[in-house]
């Protein structure tokens, strides 16, 4: 049986701010943003926004209704949730109007956990072929002013849909993984930021890279020559560049195929900055809608990397016509259509906070958009959310 990813969609807030400004600001020559770490804007969430209605909103733009009959597990990857207790799950699956038979659940390891998500489904879809799966993967990547990780935050949400005979990708059931007790990043519950070693993250990332990719050869008898791309999770994007050149060491030609691919596979992630649990899957849909080169048949190989750590290894063939499930000038206008946040505009809302001592909060209307999802307010410490 085939099983894989039959729809796919993003949301990312409507307001971002210019890494060359931001730059400038700061004291940096710009070039480190743009082409150090490979940025050009940053995606910034507004009080009214936060992991939930953001993947609401990835969710709402591929879902039908008979997605929403077929639907009988909604699984949340996130590292931004809101509640200890109940699973941001719950409010998407309520608010896409999943039906009621559904199990709904959130999955937490740093940025990996979308790709368990994926992985519960496809057992999922395996025992019961005639159901299909939401795997979203949400979250903000929010590190404060005039630290050393402000240049790689960024905000929005993937959405998925798993289901047998996908139209856009099967997935093959031939992953490596790895896990390791490590302390590269990460946040306790006291702290809205996180704590990162980032040389020692770096590095981490390629070692679970390199010991995975060895695994994964070893159970296939595959090599680079049998994939046409390779998409990676992007802390920033340069990191894939970094990734690539570990796994060709150089051999030109494989170079060469996968750099071309590279390049199509960072166009949103450089416009939208680092979103931790979907950050694998919005390079893997930037390549689907900007690379000419992908026909039926090709496989991409996918590396999910998530602090702490967890690595994996897997793959996924490009489907006949993929391209008439995908919704690219809808994405591009998406990213077009943004507000730019002035530098003191950004600076202000980053400092802001939704409150923490049980006080009631209430989104302002006029920020919010026609057909969207908002945290629209929070009482007696009980989030409201709301399509408008």
């Amino acid at each position: 049986m085939n099983i894989g990813i039959d729809k796919i969609g993003f949301y990312t807030p409507e307001q971002y701010v210019d890494m060359e400004k931001l730059a400038e600001v700061r004291g940096v020559e710009p070039a480190k943003y743009t082409i150090g770490i490979g940025q050009e804007r940053m995606a910034v969430a507004s009080l009214h926004e936060d992991a939930v209605s953001m993947a609401v909103n990835a969710a709402l733009s591929i879902l039908d209704d008979e997605d929403r009959k077929a639907i009988d597990l909604v699984l949340f990857g996130t590292e931004s949730g809101v509640d200890h207790s109940k699973s941001a799950a719950v409010w998407v699956h309520h608010l896409t109007g999943i039906q009621k038979n559904a199990r709904s659940f959130e999955l937490k390891q740093a940025c990996y956990s979308a790709t368990g998500g994926i992985k519960m489904a496809l057992g999922h879809i395996a025992l019961n072929p005639e159901s299909k799966a939401l795997v979203i993967g949400s979250d903000i990547a929010k590190y404060g002013l005039n630290t050393s990780g402000e240049p790689t935050q960024g905000a929005g949400a993937v959405a998925m849909v798993i289901s047998s005979d996908p139209r856009i990708l099967v997935l093959d059931n031939d992953s490596a993984a790895l896990t390791k007790d490590i302390s590269d990043f990460w946040r306790p519950l006291y702290s809205d930021y996180a704590f990162v070693d980032g040389k020692f993250s770096n590095e981490s990332y390629l070692s679970f890279l390199e010991d995975v990719w060895e695994n994964y050869k070893e159970k296939t008898d595959r090599d680079l020559k049998d994939f046409e791309a390779v998409c990676f999770h992007l802390p920033y994007t340069k990191m894939a560049k970094k990734a690539i050149l570990r796994l060709t060491k150089d051999a030109k030609e494989e170079t060469e195929r996968l750099m071309t691919h590279y390049e199509n596979s960072i166009v949103y992630n450089k416009q939208v900055g680092n979103i931790y649990t979907g950050s694998l899957y919005l390079s893997l849909l930037s390549l689907l809608e900007q690379s000419s080169k992908l026909t039926e048949g090709s496989r991409i190989g996918l590396f999910s990397y998530g602090s702490g750590a967890v690595g994996e290894f897997f793959s996924g063939t490009v489907q006949p016509r993929y391209e008439d499930f995908l919704n690219k000038e809808m994405h591009e206008a998406t990213l077009e259509n943004r507000r730019e946040l002035p530098i003191e505009e950004y600076e202000e809302l980053l400092q802001k906070s939704l409150p923490k001592d049980g006080s009631d909060f209430e989104a302002k209307s006029d920020q919010l958009s026609e057909g969207r999802a908002y945290l629209v307010a929070i009482k007696e410490n009980i989030r409201k959310y709301e399509i408008k």
